[in-house]
């Protein structure tokens, strides 16, 4: 009986599932193990009741999906934003399994969100959405069961109100169930900069294997928050020129190399709101997807989901394209990457230094134990390094692209652990 494909309206959910089918087919999956790992082990919804600052009553809707649970815990983010909904959260809790597998650690995937938008809402508001979400997840969450991490719009202070509403109900304290935390409050230090390390790393053992010195390497970043700026950051600290960035306000250009420290700087005036709105060191274009067409060695997607697409792949004129932004890429541009020869490093490998970092957090509030910032990082790269050459020897091994070649590696290492198990799960 051959397998009925799930579809879904969604772009990212639809993605999620066209990349496991394509790769699940050339593996030679079984159908039983195809069923199994496209669909969730559970998915759970829950209302937030909030009483706004004007004493008007509000309800949020909140998610938590746990796609699989087969190598370890689930784990990934939760974020807040005004488009969450769960076949988002179903999406990247997928994308969450295979990263986790790919990067050889004990965990499966899951993500979760609230659907609000930040912008219309106090720091106590926030804070009782949080604490109310926290609450209302509490049963399927836990240090061995689901270690949930900040995504967009949710970041160590949110982890603090999450650790600290369930510690409190459990009445003993949980540290290891959030990670992401601040290092005054069971934090590890080098976990806010792990992910944009993590992407930079790929991308400097891309330019070494293809024989590239990375210094003087051309490089275009679209996003500058956390992952973007801290991907720049680590990329012009190993000589690459960083041509390009861009944010929500727009993009900006510089051939003769963005000064990051400065653009850091910019960013971190309260004035600003974290925005490069008016950051004098590069010449600025409308739309924060102009970066996509500069022209540069390295293109570093950091930013939201389907930004390469069919309708505008053809136009990249990047050599290389690095991934630190989940699903960036949609199948139909990346079969014109393809085509073009543009060599892709997916996303679930080259920003898997942020659940890479989470781990380390885990481990450390699971022992008492806490690392230097120095022994972080080295064990960050190290794993990393590792990962891409991995990952890169395999697709020459088999003769696929980079994307595939993830997939099928993570896949198989997940079909092992639900076939060592069984199907009762």
């Amino acid at each position: 009986m051959a397998v009925v494909k799930r579809t879904s309206s969604n772009s990212e959910l639809s993605t999620a599932l066209e990349n496991f089918y394509g790769a699940a087919e050339e593996m030679g999956l079984s159908e039983g193990l195809i069923e199994i790992l496209s669909r969730s082990e559970r998915m759970l919804c829950v209302s937030i009741p909030i009483e706004m600052d004007d004493g008007s009553i509000k309800v949020f809707e909140g998610f938590r999906v746990q796609h699989s649970s087969a190598i370890g815990p689930a784990k990934g983010g939760i974020r807040f934003d005004h488009e969450v909904c769960l076949d988002e959260c179903e999406a990247l809790g997928i994308a969450m399994t295979w990263k986790c597998a790919l990067a050889g650690i004990p965990y499966g995937g899951g993500k979760g969100g609230v659907c609000v938008d930040v912008t219309k809402i106090s720091k106590k508001e926030k804070e009782k959405i949080s604490r109310t979400f926290a609450a209302r997840i509490e049963p399927i969450v836990g240090a061995w069961t689901d270690v949930p991490a900040p995504d967009m719009n949710t970041d160590g202070q949110v982890m603090v109100w999450f650790t600290d509403t369930i510690s409190k109900m459990r009445n003993r304290l949980e540290p290891a169930i959030f990670t992401g935390k601040p290092p005054l409050f069971w934090g590890s230090l080098g976990r806010n900069e792990a992910t944009g390390l993590g992407v930079a790393t790929c991308a400097i053992e891309l330019l070494k294997v293809e024989g590239i010195d990375p210094k003087g390497a051309t490089v275009a970043v679209q996003g500058f928050g956390n992952v973007g700026s801290f991907t720049a950051k680590f990329m012009a600290e190993a000589g690459a020129k960083v041509v390009a960035v861009s944010d929500l306000s727009g993009s900006y250009f510089n051939p003769a190399g963005i000064d990051i420290k400065a653009a850091f700087d910019h960013i971190s005036n309260p004035a600003n709101k974290k925005l490069l709105t008016g950051f004098a060191g590069a010449e600025f274009k409308e739309g924060g997807d102009a970066v996509i067409f500069a022209d540069c060695d390295i293109l570093m997607p950091c930013a939201g989901g389907s930004q390469i697409t069919g309708k505008n792949a053809d136009k990249i004129k990047a050599k290389y394209i690095v991934e630190g932004a989940n699903y960036p890429t949609t199948p139909d541009g990346d079969a014109i990457l393809k085509s073009k020869g543009i060599i892709a490093i997916p996303d679930f490998l080259a920003n898997s230094g942020g659940v890479i970092g989470s781990y380390f957090e885990w481990c450390q509030d699971l022992s008492g134990y806490f690392w230097s910032k120095e022994e972080y990082n080295e064990r960050l790269v190290k794993i990393m390094s590792n990962n891409f050459r991995d990952v890169w020897a395999y697709a020459k091994e088999k003769n696929v692209v980079m994307r595939r070649a993830a997939f099928m590696k993570a896949i198989q290492r997940v079909a092992d652990r639900v076939e060592m198990r069984g199907v009762f799960m």
